[in-house]
């Protein structure tokens, strides 16, 4: 990591300034389907409620049934409009597989995925019920596999309206401090060699090396696809802090976590929602929908590739 690399990172933590853009500005969504991903609670809820607000057709993708419930009958006594609740539990990959085939029974468009949800710094002894690191199997693996199933049918919204489909994945600053290792993305001894700052680092830092690979490989299909930093967002507004209560790491975010949430959904609604939004793929939207770049190998079209390959490789047999 570079000296601009830091930059970037205490620039986004601390200095993004003030929203030049506001969900006023959104487009009227009326005919739009979209998922947003851990939409029942924090910026997934918030993104909802304005997509709602918009008059989308909106599915809240949670594995959390009673809470995306709750979440439907308040953001209907919000907006005076119903979400839609499809059950998805990121961390197992057949219950993908079965949300994705759920939808598409449901559904015969999709132009927007917010791929939103997402675990910050679980245990190191929490993984997946295929022995993938928590972190990484969420953020990344879970929506490779949910956005490769979705991709066909944005593929045909594409041709049918002439317009786009965008993808939309949430990535955050700490990519561009991260380590990586694609011996860590399982348990292992390689795993557990590295700290739970650096777990979550890479998986945000693999989130944007997958939205690059799916720009590069299907931005000439009708589909837009770019990774957004969602900001430093304070911990009593999102629960996605819920698993750090102690130790180095819990100051370190309580210094850091200081914006507000309505703030934080800005950048993935504007790159998502408005028309500027459309010459977005393969870019990186940073607070509060300006563009930054992310960290350089980020965008390196060969490690774009291993990872494609490694994520396909995990999924084939499921």
């Amino acid at each position: 990591m570079s000296l601009y690399d830091h930059y970037q990172f205490f620039k986004q933590a601390w200095f993004s300034g003030k929203p030049i853009w506001q969900t006023s500005d959104m487009p009227d969504l009326s005919g739009k389907v979209i998922i947003v991903t851990g939409g029942g609670a924090g910026i997934g809820k918030g993104t909802v409620q304005a997509l709602l607000e918009h008059n989308a057709k909106v599915y809240i993708a949670t594995r959390n049934q009673a809470s995306a419930e709750a979440a439907i009958k308040e953001l209907k006594a919000l907006t005076g409009k119903d979400a839609h609740f499809i059950h998805l539990d990121l961390e197992d990959l057949p219950s993908v597989r079965k949300a994705a085939e759920e939808f598409l029974k449901q559904e015969t468009r999709l132009d927007v995925l917010f791929n939103n949800a997402g675990v910050m710094m679980p245990p190191v002894e929490k993984t997946t019920p295929a022995g993938y690191d928590l972190s990484f199997g969420v953020n990344v693996l879970g929506h490779f596999f949910f956005t490769k199933l979705l991709l066909p049918i944005m593929m045909q919204t594409s041709k049918t309206t002439g317009i786009p489909s965008r993808i939309v994945t949430t990535s955050s600053g700490a990519h561009y401090l991260a380590k990586y290792d694609f011996n860590a993305f399982k348990d292992g001894p390689a795993r557990k060699k590295m700290n739970l700052i650096d777990l979550y680092g890479q998986s945000k830092w693999g989130n944007i090396v997958f939205a690059n690979e799916v720009a590069r490989r299907y931005g000439d299909k009708g589909i837009v696809s770019c990774s957004v930093n969602p900001g430093n967002l304070h911990r009593t507004e999102t629960n996605l802090a819920r698993h750090v209560q102690g130790g180095i790491e819990f100051y370190l975010l309580k210094m850091m976590q200081i914006y507000p949430l309505a703030w934080g959904i800005l950048p993935q609604l504007y790159a998502g929602t408005s028309p500027d939004g459309a010459d977005f793929n393969g870019k990186f939207v940073v607070p509060w929908g300006w563009l930054a770049p992310a960290r350089s190998d980020t965008t390196d079209p060969q490690i774009g590739k291993e990872l494609w390959t490694w994520l396909e490789e995990q999924v084939k047999d499921i």
